[in-house]
């Protein structure tokens, strides 16, 4: 920023040692910082407030090319209305002209043909579970656990 090699700091440095003084020379380096990075500090909001600026500008401009190229192909190419599709007619057969066959499996269906119902299956409730009692070991196997001041190491 500066450029300032180390034989031009080291002048700066002993000239302030003899004009400040040992004694006034840490807090004069301590209020020296503090005003470098106030200003680094300004320097650098302000290149960030510029940037943004910049940024700001950029995207406004793509904004308008973008447009106007729309516009252009909206132009070259105007939307076409769509068509209204197309529905089958649906006709409505009167419950009385329904033929009745004898049977339904040698039948082949046809457009006009109700759709085929199906039983639905019967489902039935799961039993209920049957408790089975676990076994009780015999009264004979067990062994009784002698006391701990019993037992020999």
């Amino acid at each position: 920023m500066f450029n300032i090699d180390s034989g031009e700091f080291l002048v700066v440095a002993i000239a302030a040692l003899i004009f400040i003084g040992p004694k006034d020379l840490p807090r004069a380096m301590h209020f020296v910082g503090k005003w470098v990075g106030k200003a680094r500090a300004v320097g650098r909001q302000f290149r960030s407030g510029i940037d943004s600026m910049v940024r700001e500008a950029e995207l406004a401009e793509l904004e308008k090319q973008w447009a106007a190229e729309n516009e252009r192909i909206m132009r070259q190419y105007p939307p076409q209305p769509l068509a209204a599709p197309e529905t089958p007619a649906i006709e409505h057969v009167a419950h009385d002209s329904v033929s009745h066959d004898p049977a339904p499996h040698d039948h082949v269906a046809q457009d006009g043909d109700a759709p085929v119902m199906t039983p639905q299956p019967e489902i039935h409730a799961d039993p209920a579970p049957v408790e089975v009692a676990a076994p009780k070991p015999a009264a004979n196997d067990a062994k009784p656990v002698p006391p701990a001041s019993e037992v020999k190491p």
